[in-house]
């Protein structure tokens, strides 16, 4: 703190893991500059805010989103691709140009739906493809930095439509200046169901990342073995070329249709060579086994994917939410299971996008936010609306916050 005490001074909430009541949190510069024990002497404060014996949580990770497909902010959309992968692919070249809303303003809208249901990191997939080049890219990294002030966002490179049936040469070159761009990852696609070339892609992709530095998150739907066989690749190449930690699957349905044994063996590969997963828990797909791979080790994390957009009708963008559905499919009912959730939506997320200093702790920056519930379990199973929510010790968005901040613009139309 500050000789003059500090910024804000937040009393009468619950913390997350059953503290006394009577607890103060002093804010400073952006950051907690201290948790105050009950009884304790309280700093000078510009601001006292009484939280009304909210629950007050840290920001939520959101690990995988879309944020350059998403139709918010537009009137309501028809869902207009066939239920597979290549017509929803086709759907977004012909849809997408079209719309009335350009990319940076639907992300936009949906980067503030986030931040108003508590999110504060976002990881987000930019499609990169000839049809598009890297406006869909440039798009996402004006919403993000229009909304720099109140949510952070990585974003992935993701060649939506594969690498080696696009045209190595053109597709990698393509990945390569989407980093120059300003991509924080490389993506990828299947290897064996979409390019038929899984050593092609994951060569190419993983030179990519190593030559820039950067890591990488590969979208892994094929089912069984099929998908077995790719994540295999997937973890020689992390352990060969020394990027344990910065490799993610997204999804890996694989895991969830393969027996136990064969489910043990890959999560001790993953672990062993620090590949993460993030999964949505898609309500059609196999859901890999989230608490055996935790319990071997591997960073399980989670995150909405497709919010109301030309993939997927559905979404609220809420974390919370999220896990509700998640912990539904997983058969999560105990506290202390629905309190190894919460870190999925928090803490394992934010290691997975290395954010530093995350959490409720002196010295951390101030995000977070407050709703209605008794602790953490109750939060994930009920999710209420979020009442106030902080970044950088600002209100940024929530239902008491005042002057609509975080509330989306009007919808085009």
């Amino acid at each position: 703190m500050t000789d003059h005490g500090c910024d804000l001074l937040l009393t009468n909430f619950r913390l997350p893991h059953g503290a006394a009541a009577g607890h103060r949190i002093a804010v400073a510069g952006g950051r907690i500059a201290a948790i105050l024990e009950p009884g304790a002497p309280a700093p000078n404060a510009r601001e006292v805010l009484d939280l009304q014996g909210d629950l007050l949580l840290p920001g939520l990770v959101d690990g995988h989103m879309h944020l350059d497909k998403t139709l918010s902010g537009l009137p309501w959309q028809p869902h207009a691709a066939e239920p597979f992968r290549q017509s929803r692919i086709e759907t977004d070249q012909r849809v997408l140009p079209g719309l009335p809303l350009g990319t940076a303003e639907r992300a936009g809208y949906l980067l503030r739906r986030c931040m108003a249901n508590g999110t504060a990191h976002v990881r987000t997939h930019a499609d990169v493809l000839p049809a598009f080049g890297l406006s869909a890219l440039e798009g996402v990294l004006q919403a993000r930095e229009a909304h720099a002030h109140a949510v952070t966002v990585q974003v992935v490179a993701f060649p939506q439509a594969g690498v080696m049936r696009q045209g190595a040469t053109t597709m990698l070159d393509l990945l390569d200046a989407a980093v120059r761009a300003g991509a924080d990852l490389v993506g990828g696609i299947d290897p064996c169901d979409v390019d038929r070339d899984p050593a092609g892609q994951l060569d190419g992709i993983f030179a990519v990342a190593e030559r820039r530095g950067v890591g990488i998150d590969i979208h892994l739907h094929e089912p069984g073995e099929l998908g077995l066989y790719s994540l295999q690749e997937i973890c020689a190449r992390t352990r060969a070329r020394g990027m344990q930690g910065k490799v993610t699957v997204s999804h890996g349905f694989c895991l969830g249709g393969i027996p136990e044994s064969k489910q043990k063996a890959a999560a001790a590969l993953m672990a062993s060579s620090g590949v993460s997963l993030v999964t949505h828990g898609a309500g059609s797909a196999t859901l890999p086994p989230l608490m055996l791979l935790r319990r071997a080790g591997v960073r399980v994390f989670c995150g909405n994917d497709d919010v109301r957009d030309t993939w997927s009708p559905y979404g609220t963008a809420d974390m919370l939410e999220r896990a509700s559905v998640i912990g539904w499919r997983e058969d999560l009912r105990h506290d202390h299971l629905l309190e190894e959730l919460f870190a999925m939506i928090s803490s394992e997320g934010a290691a997975a996008l290395g954010i530093e200093r995350y959490g409720i702790a002196p010295g951390h920056p101030a995000n977070f936010f407050t709703l209605p519930a008794e602790n953490v379990p109750d939060a994930i199973a009920t999710h209420p609306p979020r009442r106030r929510v902080f970044h950088a010790g600002r209100p940024v968005a929530g239902t008491d916050a005042g002057q609509g901040a975080g509330i989306p613009a009007p919808r085009a139309g």
